[in-house]
């Protein structure tokens, strides 16, 4: 019941807990079972579909987790046996660590990046002995072949970016004594093609107007949504935002960005204004010290980058305002583009968003239309 209340589940939440874990302590008692022998497989079988559509009020499985999770703590039930990893998991899970310790991304960056390394390793090995340095150019193409014909561009970066970087490893740690990374096929996409999607910045105004900011809800997504169309921060950057990162008393807060990169940058007096009201007035009590907290139990930081553009999303659908884009995302490049709107220049920019290289700052040259046109060539015939 204490822990329940600690993850700020309401009263009622805490009335349908209790009642299935009574209803699990009754159907133990009839099976002549004992707390110690509680594990996942007997929590299952417990879960029979007609307990999970009685408590529909509360996530069944999720509850019984915790009461697991618990009871292990206390020591009450023996630890879980974990099944023998693969030889595939094993290989993946050093490269993963790699990633962590010596690239120093974050976990969930991490996550990213390895998700295609374990189906290149069965498609090559199966559930046999794992042989890196047998792996040949054939393998790379083929498997990139069959995987990115079935989606869209997007996802062909991805993947072979993660197979290159993947690649790189094994050549460097000295897996393979060849750097396989050059075999792996180019997707087409031209360096500056696109334009940054962006919003002007009345549509910017009205997206921030929109929000209800007579509830803790809206309070809260209104902070966010000005964090990152003030100050450009990127959707992870916002999630990982703690308490102890913001400096009240000279206006400014740190940032933690990608590959463990910190910033300092300053802190306007609406977006203090706005975080200041959330945490002293909605945010809930708690043991995290991510500034934002989800608004529902058990109470913990946003947990995902999608969660920050599920809030952009919606505030775009109350707004009305129409864009291609919908993330996080569009609030940067909107900045961006305002900034250099008002006489910014690119350096200034790359310097608020922290780009580590200016050609990434260089694709909002193409949204300047003022220098633009300063640099056309007359239509023949005299046109403009």
């Amino acid at each position: 019941m204490a822990l329940i209340c600690v993850q700020g589940y309401v009263r009622d939440s805490q009335r349908y807990h209790l009642s299935l874990l009574e209803y699990f302590d009754a159907w133990l008692a009839r099976r002549h079972r004992t707390l110690d022998q509680i594990d996942e497989a007997l929590v299952e079988e417990f879960l029979e579909p007609h307990v999970r559509a009685q408590w529909v009020h509360v996530s069944a499985p999720a509850t019984m987790r915790r009461l697991i999770a618990m009871l292990r703590q206390s020591g009450v039930t023996p630890a879980a046996v974990r099944a023998a990893p693969t030889a595939a998991e094993e290989a993946v899970a050093k490269y993963r660590r790699f990633l962590v310790d010596e690239r120093a991304l974050s976990p969930a960056t991490a996550v990213s990046w390895i998700r295609y390394v374990e189906p290149l390793l069965l498609a090559k090995f199966g559930d046999g002995a794992i042989e890196l340095s047998a792996l040949r150019p054939s393998d790379i193409t083929t498997f990139v072949q069959r995987h990115a014909r079935k989606h869209g561009s997007s996802y062909a970066r991805k993947l072979v970016a993660s197979m290159r970087s993947f690649l790189r490893y094994l050549h460097y740690k000295g897996l393979h004594d060849q750097d396989l990374a050059k075999v792996v096929p180019r997707v087409a996409r031209w360096s500056l093609s696109t334009l940054p999607k962006h919003l002007p910045a009345r549509d910017v105004k009205r997206v921030l107007d929109a929000c209800d900011r007579r509830t803790a809800m809206g309070r809260r997504n209104y902070a966010i949504l000005l964090l990152l169309a003030r100050l450009g921060l990127r959707a992870g950057e916002v999630i990982r935002l703690t308490l102890d990162d913001i400096d009240w008393e000279h206006a400014r807060m740190t940032v933690h960005g990608k590959a463990g990169r910190s910033a300092q940058l300053p802190l306007p007096a609406d977006v203090a204004r706005a975080m200041a009201k959330y945490i002293r007035r909605d945010r809930p009590q708690c043991g995290c010290r991510a500034v934002f907290i989800r608004d529902y139990a058990p109470l913990a930081g946003l947990a995902k980058a999608n969660s920050i553009a599920k809030i952009v999303q919606t505030a775009l659908k109350t707004a009305g305002v129409n864009s291609a884009r919908k993330g996080a995302h569009l609030l940067r490049h909107s900045l961006a583009t305002d900034m250099l709107q008002h006489g910014a220049s690119l350096d200034e920019i790359g310097e608020i968003l922290r780009h580590r290289s200016p050609d990434t700052t260089a694709i909002y040259a193409k949204v300047d239309l003022t220098a633009l046109r300063s640099l056309a060539v007359a239509w023949p015939g005299g046109a403009q």
